[in-house]
């Protein structure tokens, strides 16, 4: 017994040291593509703005039953009827957490793409981290990285990433973000929903905002199949085989239509934002557009004499 055990255990450390050295083979391409990406991202971006103590003015927004009265603009108030509040521009280091899912499932790539989900999940991962590093605030990795504002924050990521050697698990690890934080989830989201409503759920408890990013093949959104295809799942499932694939394209669509919804309620009822990333369009697209969702004011807030509503994809 003890023998088998010592070969299983030197099968796993060969399996796990290779995909290690896969990895840290392919990491230095992936830097380097986040890298360009950011700078593209950077070029002409300011960086975040958000309430709290500071000298600049940022915004107004509504009165808080329970907050102090001289809190309250007069002048602005007087103009409209309503009572607003005066913020000032955050100047403190603001925290987000960025969390790449790195699970089996994330390593599909098919005919119509170029890379893997994973992969892209880590190029997000890294040009979102040097973006927010570069303005000014702190980066950390859910259970590998502590929160850093490291100008070589990306070599500080891929090492955690290279030595992990813990299980690969669809959804982050258990941890407690502060209520000031923020988190961004990069993962295909093919988990049960019951397993996904409690993470959000368990995340947003302490009023950490966040952004979840739904990354995806084109495959799993067009199903491209037909004839006699058996499907295989990643992460311990089994497989099954279709005699007729594309019989099932109506079906599969449905799943995924209704899956997402559930997926999109949830963000929406925790206030979070959500967003759709195929591996075959720019990761730029998907850059840009988060960058702006993570700037934009909380709900309720008050720009310009409007008042902001929810944060959507």
């Amino acid at each position: 017994m003890a023998r088998r055990a010592d070969k299983q255990e030197v099968k796993a450390t060969q399996h796990a040291s290779g995909e290690a050295r896969t990895l840290a083979e392919t990491l230095p391409r992936l830097i380097l593509e986040a890298r360009k990406i950011a700078a593209t991202v950077i070029h002409g971006l300011h960086g975040r703005r958000r309430a709290g103590p500071g000298e600049n003015f940022w915004q107004y927004r509504r009165f808080l039953s329970g907050e102090p009265a001289r809190r309250v603009d007069w002048r602005r108030s007087a103009r409209d009827g309503i009572l607003y509040v005066r913020e000032q521009e955050w100047e403190a280091a603001h925290t987000v957490w960025i969390w790449p899912d790195r699970s089996p499932s994330m390593h599909f790539t098919s005919a119509l793409a170029t890379e893997s989900k994973l992969n892209r999940a880590l190029v997000i991962a890294f040009s979102l981290a040097e973006v927010l590093v570069h303005a000014g605030e702190r980066v950390g990795v859910p259970g590998l990285m502590r929160p850093t504002g490291s100008r070589n924050v990306l070599d500080k990521m891929g090492n955690a990433i290279v030595h992990d050697v813990t299980e690969r698990l669809s959804l982050p690890p258990s941890f407690v973000p502060s209520s000031l934080s923020e988190i961004v989830l990069v993962s295909d989201f093919w988990s049960p929903m019951g397993e996904i409503r409690h993470t959000l759920s368990r995340l947003s408890a302490t009023g950490a905002h966040g952004h979840t990013v739904q990354v995806v093949d084109p495959a799993e959104e067009t199903f491209p199949y037909d004839g006699r295809v058996e499907f295989i799942e990643p992460e311990g499932g089994g497989s099954i085989t279709a005699g007729r694939a594309e019989a099932w394209k109506a079906d599969y669509d449905k799943r995924v239509a209704r899956h997402r919804a559930e997926l999109r309620a949830e963000t929406d009822k925790l206030g979070w934002s959500f967003a759709v990333h195929r591996t075959d369009r720019p990761a730029t697209e998907l850059l840009l557009a988060l960058h702006a969702r993570m700037a934009a004011p909380p709900p309720g807030a008050v720009v310009g004499g409007r008042v902001q509503s929810r944060r959507s994809a």
